[in-house]
């Protein structure tokens, strides 16, 4: 199919695009999709971020007061459409009421951040003193499964590194959504498609990493009918991959993608404690999807920053020469 166009602005064909009112106070874009919660965002051009959400391709822009936002269609949806002045005929078939909705659920637009901006502030000097310098800085809601595996991949890593890994774990897993200037989108995989057998394209074909102009490189494909251990090796993935397809295999044996789901309604460290008995899972990555994916507000993921921002700035855990388990527990509490 031919590449549909990247739409970077409201100006670019203004009846594809709706906006949600929201100030910079309540989102501020360009802090929270590079700050390492999600890795399937790409700034397509300066103040517009395209990625994936919802099995759908968006483009959001801030402009004011205004959460600007389109959505692209799949390629199917376009095949026997005319396009009028380098747009679409028609947009997604996705109503407003919808989209709006999977906006505010992703963002949590229902959470007063201005206010609770102002009650950490009076509680906290420090807090108060730095967060003028970021405002907006919101805990994103994601799906479960997606937010579960990409901090699999998370572990001696950088944001960086991440990004291209799940972009290449999407392209060979995922189902390809459109194609923008030339750019391949795909759908996060499902837990079907990380157990199930090699789909019939062979991973030989080129496989776009995540960069501002993508690049594309060639993969050695692992022999025909490998599992995918063996692909995501294939990948770059390296010890990594056993995790990946480790998880995947006890949750489709276990609990089900709907088990890990229900985990949104169950106390925290019952969700935590489920979540560690998978492979590569540890408290940290247990706590990432907590709190990022399962609606557990009182999750705290540590990592060496944090322990040592704990350490030098609260007095927390001085007692602890490394982030042992204990010293862990402590910056939680």
């Amino acid at each position: 199919p031919t590449p549909m166009k990247l739409r970077d602005a409201p100006s670019a064909c203004p009846s594809l695009w709706r906006y949600l009112p929201c100030p910079p106070a309540e989102l501020r874009l360009d802090l929270v999709l590079s700050s390492g919660q999600s890795f399937r965002w790409w700034e397509s051009s300066p103040g517009s971020w395209t990625g994936v959400l919802g099995g759908r391709v968006w483009t959001l822009r801030q402009d004011g007061d205004r959460l600007w936002y389109t959505v692209y269609g799949e390629e199917h949806e376009h095949k026997e459409e005319e396009e009028r002045d380098g747009c679409p005929a028609k947009a997604a078939k996705l109503d407003a009421a919808e989209t709006d909705r999977i906006l505010r659920d992703y963002f949590q637009l229902d959470v007063g951040l201005s206010a609770l901006y102002r009650a950490w502030g009076a509680a906290d000097p420090l807090f108060r003193r730095v967060a003028n310098d970021f405002p907006g800085v919101r805990v994103l809601r994601q799906d479960p499964v997606e937010c579960l595996f990409s901090f699999i991949c998370t572990s001696n890593n950088h944001i960086a590194r991440i990004t291209a890994m799940i972009e290449r774990l999407c392209q060979a897993f995922g189902r390809r959504l459109c194609c923008l200037d030339s750019r391949p989108f795909h759908a996060f995989p499902s837990l079907s498609a990380l157990t199930g057998p090699p789909p019939p394209r062979c991973c030989r074909c080129h496989i776009a990493m995540a960069s501002p102009a993508p690049t594309h490189v060639p993969l050695l494909c692992p022999p025909a009918g490998a599992d995918a251990e063996a692909r995501l090796r294939a990948l770059g993935f390296g010890y990594r991959a056993k995790f990946v397809s480790g998880s995947a295999r006890a949750i489709a044996e276990g609990l089900g993608t709907e088990g890990l789901y229900q985990l949104r309604t169950a106390p925290y460290a019952e969700a935590r404690r489920v979540l560690c008995t998978l492979p590569g899972v540890g408290a940290k990555v247990a706590d990432c999807v907590c709190l990022l994916s399962l609606d557990k507000a009182e999750a705290v993921p540590v990592d060496t920053h944090v322990w040592h921002i704990a350490r030098q700035r609260y007095g927390v855990a001085l007692g602890s020469k490394s982030l042992t388990p204990r010293a862990y527990q402590e910056i939680g509490e």
